[in-house]
């Protein structure tokens, strides 16, 4: 039996709803279309990246894959947020991204938090790891707020992680 998008229930915070990509959502995405429910703005480049990756790796459409970000107020949707599964030595690596028009309301730390703390209870994985650019210092503020630690830094590239509770220091 084959699982869809449909049967995964999305994850809800306070303000957010993060549910998987469809994939009649992703080919929206590279076709151009514009879905009713998508915030003007929505998707951005990281998007359309993302979409075009889902058909080789199927199991981002997962339960533990990628997931679109939907203002529970409004409906938008107004940024996508993932994990690259399956994990490799028990370490999955987080991505997202919000559109430019919903910046600066803490979305992305809300999202991050949720789907790295969701992460950290599927088989085998024990750590969710991200990159920020020290360029891009928003970037860094949003894993710090979901409670990522910056454990290294690769020359423009700060990497974070977030491990299991029984995992941290």
């Amino acid at each position: 039996m084959t699982l869809s998008a449909s049967d995964h229930a999305p994850l809800v915070t306070e303000r957010l709803l993060l549910r998987c990509w469809t994939p009649e959502e992703a080919d929206a995405v590279l076709t151009g279309a514009r879905p009713a429910g998508w915030a003007d703005d929505f998707p951005a480049e990281g998007d359309q990246v993302i979409a075009g990756l889902l058909g080789e790796h199927p199991a981002w459409l997962g339960e533990y894959g990628h997931r679109l970000i939907t203002e529970r107020a409004g409906g938008l949707v107004v940024g996508s947020i993932g994990v690259f599964w399956p994990p490799e030595e028990g370490a999955v690596e987080l991505g997202y991204g919000i559109v430019g028009s919903r910046r600066g309301r803490g979305y992305a730390s809300e999202a991050a938090r949720a789907l790295a703390d969701f992460a950290l209870t599927a088989p085998g994985v024990r750590t969710v790891t991200a990159g920020a650019e020290l360029s891009n210092p928003a970037s860094v503020r949003v894993l710090e707020k979901a409670g990522f630690h910056r454990w290294a830094t690769e020359g423009n590239l700060a990497r974070f992680r977030l491990p299991r509770p029984e995992h941290r220091e």
